[in-house]
């Protein structure tokens, strides 16, 4: 499938359900998640659709915790998503409430973002897009997994963060996102290959 076709034709897929759709796009940084749930944002809205995109990375837990066993340590990795805090905040109130907490605290300065609760619509695409998101039981309506290879991992995850390519080893062994995923996309080459669209 041609890149530019992937956001459209994941649109038309999501397009089909009503109601509030929570989606995960899960995939490593260096295939860009958030690239791909921005993408969505246009042909969603042309379907008439709202859409609300969230980092996963603003729901880290404190660096305290995060950090507790060193700066690079790939086993404290896989936990650094707040999942309580994820389901508390965005994905049951997103049903539930019709609202969402937008961010928690800024990755970078550790620091609350103290942004207030957004009002969802009916009919929304919350989309939360990161790394490490399936295998938690987090209540998600759909789910993509971008799936990148461990040699192109390698290849494309920058020096100084090397040592998180063991987490993802360890991800794609014990979780097999791209087996439990509904649509999932390998995105190593020119064409990305999708399964599960239909």
């Amino acid at each position: 499938m041609a890149p530019a076709e992937v956001p459209v034709r994941l649109a038309g897929w999501l397009g089909r359900d009503h109601g509030v759709i929570r989606l995960a796009v899960d995939g490593p940084p260096c295939s860009e998640p958030a690239q791909l749930a921005q993408a969505l944002i246009g042909p969603l809205r042309a379907l008439g659709r709202p859409v609300v995109h969230i980092q996963a990375s603003s729901f880290w837990r404190d660096a305290s915790l995060r950090l507790e066993h060193g700066r690079h340590d790939y086993e404290s990795y896989l936990t650094w998503l707040d999942a309580d805090a994820l389901r508390r905040e965005v994905l049951e109130p997103a049903v539930h409430a019709g609202s969402v907490l937008p961010s928690l605290r800024d990755p970078v300065t550790n620091r609350s973002t103290r942004e207030p609760a957004r009002p969802v619509e009916p009919e929304t695409v919350l989309v939360v897009s990161g790394s490490l998101l399936l295998g938690l039981g987090l209540p998600f309506d759909r789910t993509v997994h971008l799936v990148m290879p461990h040699d192109a991992r390698a290849r494309r995850t920058p020096a100084e963060d090397a040592w998180t390519l063991p987490a993802f080893d360890a991800y794609d062994e014990t979780v097999r996102p791209a087996d439990i995923a509904d649509v999932s996309i390998r995105v190593d080459r020119r064409n990305p290959a999708v399964r599960g669209l239909g």
